[in-house]
């Protein structure tokens, strides 16, 4: 195979239209064993390959069809591949060779042909493709089999009704129980597209097919494991024993050596864990998936990174698994960053009392790094005395979050912060440092100098930083009331923000507070002074039913996002829990709801018994009925009409009351007048934007 492949080499050379014509005329006359042709063939295709042009060949390439040799059908039907979409002109010229390989006796070549159809969504190839694909659904050979069972999805994405009237679908399903385990995971992957898709069919298992998938599961390839394995999530136990049981016999693929596979594997029992209730056999099942995801760091990377992101996930809705095995995360010095950050996240997540005191040691010599990016992420308090501008920076909007988190404890070392304050120049840091010192005005005994000195650049700071110092000053104002230079402070920063600032938002709070201020002193202290609720560590913790949620989709982009995958794909059908008796309480407090919109009406396909009823016509206006004269104009009936078309569009339940009471009611002005405003000349009444004008207590109460 080297040798070959170092010999076609010599084709990827830019070659013209007309050369490659002229040769395969040319190879017609004296070609018996069709080895110049064959060659012509490749160098086509090493063009197509380069990107080049080739689809003028097209009738030239075509008739080599005829041609009874695998090796030259294989290169003329990648070319149609490529080319057959864009050719449907011409495409009537190769329906008569796709017939005759699809009843040829070599079992290659009708798989070939009748996979080459289904990558051509052309009316006349799809037309086609029907009768055959039916008769190589049931071929003898499970080679053909397989590969129709994939054309089916094929088949299914360019024309959904013609598959499903076509009774494919429910051939599919029978080839589920096929004796053949390629030919059942490639039915399971084809019925997994079509059911993922927002307008396909409902694709689920009952207990007895999902056993015969698992039968099947040990003589299956790689990705057929796959394939099976992530279609078990479309079993609903309805007892706890059936879920049970089943993680009892998949479990052993967690030993398997691809990573795909384990994660899949995974996936499925923290699954089927949610319809279980044997704790014993659940801490087993987490006792057993650990190993394997520590195994996965082992490996480069890219890899390290996708396991990272989803023990990120699994630790978060089960701890246990990887409970005691914090080490495993520390960082090496050759990690890139993004698998530093992605390890350092899963390193607090695992923090314990009985680890913490490796774990602080571990982030403390993270300072030392090279990699700014990663230091911010790991400094903390005893760093500050490093004196290094960026460690102190960081530690600094980190101390902010643990007064806040920790409100009355730790506030000894807020001299030591102080003493730093020279070494702050990042908007982020600064700002934090500014609200310590306004929050704690009343214990820092400098407070007024150290906000004279920080409020000394207020009109060159950002806004961020400008909105903390208005703050703090305001505070530092009602700590000491009695001081001279609090209150020459605060009326200079107050008098700079609004008059001064261009900055709305901070204008408005300079307003509310001067405002606040002269109306009742005490009021405005009880109001900036009020105890904030603490912040809790528990903000970056995915809600319950969301984590469920995005757990059934473990080894996959959304499991590396963290995100449904359809939120970022197009047409992508969610995925959530199903309820059944086996489906342990907390779960079914948070399942998910899903809607799966545009699904196409249901198709009754003839058959054995009395005919489907006729469902009722949802048409408000009979077929034969005449069209309503036209309304005489008046004033929002454009609007009314349009709103009425998107009731009909998007609602569907409302439109009756949208068409009647919409143009009478929700758009008529109060005032009967064409125009919506007419009545708002003096809402406003002569209030000045920039005059600091007392508010009613209303609108105060809104603002905070």
């Amino acid at each position: 195979m080297a040798a070959q492949g170092g010999q076609d080499a010599k084709f990827f050379q830019r070659g013209k239209i007309q050369e490659f014509r002229a040769e395969l005329q040319a190879a017609e006359a004296k070609d018996k064993k069709f080895t110049k042709r064959k060659t012509v063939l490749k160098k086509i295709v090493a063009n197509i390959t380069m990107g080049n042009d080739m689809s003028p060949l097209f009738t030239d390439v075509v008739q080599c069809l005829g041609i009874p040799l695998l090796e030259i059908k294989k290169m003329v039907y990648l070319f149609l591949v490529y080319y057959g979409r864009s050719k449907a002109e011409q495409i009537h010229l190769v329906i008569p060779s796709f017939l005759q390989d699809c009843n040829d006796r070599n079992p290659l070549i009708r798989a070939l042909a009748i996979r080459t159809m289904s990558y051509i969504p052309i009316p006349v190839v799809t037309e086609a493709l029907t009768e055959q694909l039916r008769h190589c659904l049931k071929d003898r050979d499970p080679y053909v089999r397989k590969t129709a069972a994939i054309c089916v999805a094929k088949l299914y994405t360019a024309d959904p009704r013609k598959a499903e009237k076509g009774g494919f679908v429910e051939m599919l399903r029978d080839l589920l129980l096929d004796s053949n385990a390629t030919v059942v995971s490639n039915a399971v992957a084809a019925l997994s597209e079509i059911g993922d898709r927002q307008d396909g069919v409902i694709f689920k298992l009952n207990l007895t097919v999902a056993n015969k998938l698992l039968a099947a599961l040990g003589e299956s390839s790689e990705w057929g494991q796959i394939y099976i394995l992530d279609s078990l999530l479309r079993y609903v136990p309805e007892r706890h024993t059936d879920a049970e049981l089943m993680a009892e016999r998949i479990i052993i693929h967690l030993q398997h050596a691809n990573s795909a596979v384990v994660l899949t594997t995974i996936k499925i029992l923290l699954y089927l864990m949610n319809y279980m209730e044997n704790r014993k056999l659940m801490d087993y099942i987490c006792k057993k998936m650990g190993p394997p995801l520590v195994t996965l760091l082992s490996s480069g990377p890219e890899v390290q990174y996708v396991a990272l992101r989803n023990i990120l996930l699994i630790i978060q809705r089960r701890p246990s698994v990887l409970k005691n095995d914090v080490k495993v995360f520390f960082c090496k010095y050759n990690d890139p960053i993004y698998v530093k950050l992605a390890k350092l996240e899963i390193m607090y997540r695992l923090a314990r009392e009985e680890n913490a005191r490796e774990v602080l040691a571990e982030l403390q010599e993270y300072a030392s790094e090279v990699d700014i990016d990663f230091v911010r992420k790991a400094a903390l308090l005893d760093l500050i005395e490093t004196k290094v501008t960026y460690v102190v920076q960081e530690a600094v909007i980190v101390i902010k979050d643990v007064f806040r988190r920790y409100p009355g404890k730790y506030e000894g070392i807020i001299p030591t912060l102080c003493e730093n304050l020279d070494a702050l120049d990042e908007p982020e840091s600064k700002a934090a440092m500014i609200w310590i010192v306004g929050q704690f005005a009343n214990r820092i005994d400098n407070a007024d100098e150290l906000m004279d000195d920080l409020t000394y650049t207020f009109m060159e700071e950002p806004v961020e930083v400008q909105l903390a110092l208005l703050t703090a000053a305001v505070k530092l104002f009602i700590y000491k009331a009695q001081s001279d230079t609090s209150k020459a402070l605060v009326h200079k920063v107050l008098k700079w923000a609004t008059e001064e600032v261009d900055n709305p938002d901070l204008r408005d709070r300079g307003f509310m507070y001067w405002r606040l201020l002269a109306i009742n002193p005490t009021v405005a202290g009880e109001i900036v002074l009020a105890e904030k609720p603490a912040i809790t560590t528990d903000s970056d913790r995915m809600d319950r039913g969301a984590l469920d949620q995005l757990l059934l989709h473990t080894g996959t982009l959304g499991s590396i996002y963290h995100k449904n995958p359809e939120t970022f794909i197009r047409n992508a059908a969610g995925k959530a829990l199903t309820d059944s008796p086996a489906l342990n309480p907390l779960s079914r407090q948070v399942l998910v709801p899903l809607s799966r919109p545009n699904i196409p009406p249901a198709i009754h396909v003839p058959g054995p018994g009395p005919p489907p009823p006729r469902e009722a016509s949802v048409s408000p206006v009979p077929p034969t009925a005449k069209p309503a004269p036209p309304a005489p104009p008046q004033t929002g009936d454009l609007i009314g009409a349009s709103s009425s078309a998107d009731t009909l569009d998007g609602e569907g339940e409302n439109e009756h009351e949208s068409g009647e009471h919409g143009d009478e009611d929700s758009l008529a002005s109060p005032s009967g007048s064409a125009d919506p405003y007419a009545n708002l000349d003096n809402a406003f009444g002569s209030y000045l934007a920039d005059e600091p004008k007392p508010q009613a207590d209303d609108h105060l109460t809104r603002l905070f």
